[in-house]
């Protein structure tokens, strides 16, 4: 059987991947199929995944949008269904060991094995060595990812068809709200999803961590998700190299936030001079 598929899927991966995704529970998506429900019929359930993975029938429900409390306001979270919650944690089983190795050391967010308190020590430690930090906080990132960047930088990444066909099938997915009206984005990825923070790692990987390494290998920094700090030994080295980056950032079809960007003075303890906070 495994033969007449046209895609060589692991009957253990998709296993694996509903054991994680039922440990990260998580709410129902548009079905309103909760882990609980879907696990009352768990061996048929998981075969139609894999069947349908495998001989390249799958197609994603809508993703069902919810708001969420954040400072300032609220932030939209896409919320796909188990089935599809499994379906992209099996691709993420096959993908992240192809793509994990070429992420920068520094790059701290949705990575096993390192978290934000590492990327803040790190951050700490070269305080004391570069007098200035450029803030950087990139706006509506995940809203704005340009996906045909996106799926090129994928392809250098995986062997794999049926991923390149699946992901961007999740990105085409309908956003449903909770009334039922549904829309289709031409730009970005569902905030919320098990896929999304791999593939915005990856795209950042591109837009910025590899961009910094080739043409500033000298110069420090941090990155958890679109956020980062870059270490600076001066304030017009600072000016200068934040200009760069939105440069750079714009190619990628990205802006950096207006009020949330800055140059910062991180030696206020030891000298005279106050922190200079300068909004771009």
């Amino acid at each position: 059987m495994n033969k007449a598929k046209p895609f060589k899927i692991s009957k253990n991966a998709v296993w694996e991947a509903y054991i994680k995704v039922r440990e990260n529970k998580g709410a129902a998506g548009v079905d309103k199929e909760s882990i609980e429900e879907f696990g009352k019929d768990l061996k048929n359930n998981l075969y139609k995944i894999w069947n349908r993975m495998s001989s390249g029938s799958y197609f994603p429900a809508p993703v069902l949008e919810v708001e969420i409390p954040k400072s300032g306001g609220t932030r939209k979270l896409g919320i796909p269904t188990v089935s599809d919650r499994i379906c992209q944690m099996v691709a993420k089983i096959y993908l992240e060991p192809e793509i994990e190795p070429y992420f920068h050391e520094d790059s701290y967010g949705y990575r096993f094995r390192k978290s934000a308190l590492d990327g803040v020590e790190k951050a700490k430690a070269r305080c004391w060595k570069h007098s200035w930090v450029i803030d950087l906080d990139i706006r509506k990132f995940f809203d704005s990812i340009d996906r045909k960047l996106l799926m090129r930088a994928l392809k250098k990444h995986t062997r794999h068809e049926w991923i390149m066909l699946y992901v961007d099938r999740w990105l085409k997915a309908p956003i449903q709200t909770k009334e039922g009206k549904r829309t289709i984005k031409e730009k970005g990825i569902a905030q919320g999803s098990v896929i999304s923070p791999l593939l915005a790692n990856l795209f950042l990987h591109y837009a910025f961590d590899d961009w910094m390494k080739r043409n500033y290998p000298m110069t420090p920094f941090e990155r958890y998700a679109d956020d980062a700090i870059i270490h600076c030994n001066t304030e017009a080295e600072a000016r200068i190299l934040l200009g760069k980056v939105r440069e750079r950032l714009a190619e990628c079809d990205l802006d950096l936030h207006p009020d949330k960007t800055k140059i910062v003075y991180c030696k206020k303890s030891y000298r005279e001079k106050r922190v200079s906070k300068h909004i771009v």
